[in-house]
């Protein structure tokens, strides 16, 4: 059984017309991943290739080198 592309938007599209409890489940997912990859960026995972290294040829080496390092242990 193959759906059409349009057939499969408009089964999505009613169902989430008629939801009631749904639409706020789904707006609390949304603020969830909200916090998770916008705040918690901010404060939790600083950019230190970028403050500590110029370039990306640098920031590429340092990374190669972690990288192969780490597998020869």
């Amino acid at each position: 059984m193959r759906v059409a592309p349009r057939e499969l938007f408009a089964f999505y599209r009613d169902g989430f017309r008629s939801m009631v409890l749904g639409r706020t489940l789904w707006k609390i997912i949304l603020i969830k991943l909200f916090l998770m990859f916008a705040v918690l960026k901010l404060f939790f995972f600083s950019d230190n290739l970028e403050k500590n290294f110029h370039s990306d040829a640098e920031r590429s080496a340092h990374v190669l080198d972690n990288l192969t390092r780490g597998a020869a242990r």
